[in-house]
């Protein structure tokens, strides 16, 4: 609507004109108003003066703005129902409601990011297409899919203690969001336990071994074991040796086996098994000037080096494969054993490997 030309105070003054006597047609063709603009006038302002006309628009204009906020606060409830039941957590998502409701017709930008609490910026934003982001996303790809256990932890300390890539910790987790590679949180079970005495780490290789056994069942039932020996200094794996039975015969043969190109150990820690506390295993340690340490009993949390390295193993492989054969354990054991050492980021070790620990010590 068009603003008058005319002020209240000279819309007052032609209607006093006229009730002091003056004609209207003289009144109409003096201001060069219309008949129907005068009578208009007078049956709008006909009997105020100035300061009633300015606080009777004061009121009409209070009026407008009190209707609009109104009728957006109903937009907003009305917006916000039907949003109801779906995710608004994310920006994005918040986003993506701001704009159905736009692309709707019912609202504007403003209004639609007020409802939705979502920036302006945020709403304009077009994400731009990065090469860069698409080798991120593709090395996430890959990673979750050979290693199912890795979460994001693991994947971006490889990728930049292993690979060397200097992207941004925030970055990668963004786009690993994004492909929904999460792992599933597991709850922690609160119980109370005492608090063991933490282990002692050595200052340089061969200064302790942990050894220990796992056991498994073939795709037919029988079970198997494995044999696993840990360097606690850089928790190296070095060796893994998998047969359907391992008596302290080759126990010490694997030992020996480990000894030709890794060195003696000082130690050897491990729990009260019957091949560990054999008389032939302690002779053979006597003769090689090893100490044979064997934790209490029913506290394997002594020896929690190897513990946590048997951990790994059932979970990266053993409890995902069916095995056949013996054959095929032994094969899948020792390639993954290469991984582990070369490959896979330590958290105890600070994110990197045990073959850089290794390196970094030499």
């Amino acid at each position: 609507m068009n603003k008058s030309r005319f002020t209240d105070s000279q819309i007052i003054a032609v209607l006093k004109q006229a009730q002091a006597g003056a004609p209207v047609p003289e009144l109409c063709r003096e201001h060069g108003i219309s008949s129907a603009t005068f009578y208009k006038w007078r049956s709008k302002f006909g009997g105020m003066d100035v300061s009633m006309v300015a606080r009777m628009k004061e009121l009409e204009e209070e009026n407008r703005r009190l209707k609009k906020m109104y009728a957006e606060a109903q937009l907003s409830t009305d917006l916000l129902k039907e949003a109801l039941g779906k995710k608004m957590v994310r920006p994005s998502q918040r986003r993506e409601m701001a704009q159905s409701a736009v692309t709707s017709g019912r609202t504007n930008i403003r209004h639609a990011c007020q409802t939705f609490a979502v920036s302006q910026t945020c709403f304009r934003y077009q994400a731009k297409a990065s090469e860069q982001n698409a080798r991120i996303a593709d090395w996430l790809v890959r990673l979750t899919t050979a290693h199912r256990d890795w979460g994001f932890g693991l994947c971006y300390l490889y990728l930049r203690n292993v690979k060397g890539f200097g992207w941004n910790h925030k970055r990668v987790y963004r786009i690993y969001r994004e492909l929904e590679l999460n792992l599933r949180i597991k709850p922690k079970k609160r119980l109370v336990r005492e608090r063991p005495e933490p282990l002692a780490v050595p200052e340089a290789i061969n200064q302790v071994w942990s050894m220990d056994f796992m056991h498994d069942q073939l795709a037919d039932g029988r079970s198997f074991r494995l044999f696993n020996v840990l360097d606690d200094f850089n928790r190296e794996g070095l060796g893994i040796e998998v047969d359907l039975s391992l008596p302290s015969a080759r126990v010490i043969r694997s030992l020996e086996q480990i000894i030709e190109w890794r060195g003696k150990p000082a130690v050897i820690r491990c729990d009260n098994g019957p091949e560990y506390i054999s008389g032939a295993l302690l002779s053979w340690a006597q003769r090689h000037g090893i100490r044979v340490e064997h934790i209490q009993p029913g506290k394997p949390q002594q020896n929690a080096y190897v513990e946590r390295y048997n951990r790994t193993i059932r979970y990266a492989w053993l409890a995902r494969t069916l095995f056949d054969t013996i054959d095929q354990v032994q094969d899948k054991a020792t390639r993954w054993l290469w991984t582990y050492n070369h490959e896979r980021p330590n958290m105890a070790l600070g994110g990197i490997t045990p073959a850089m620990k290794l390196a970094m010590a030499a």
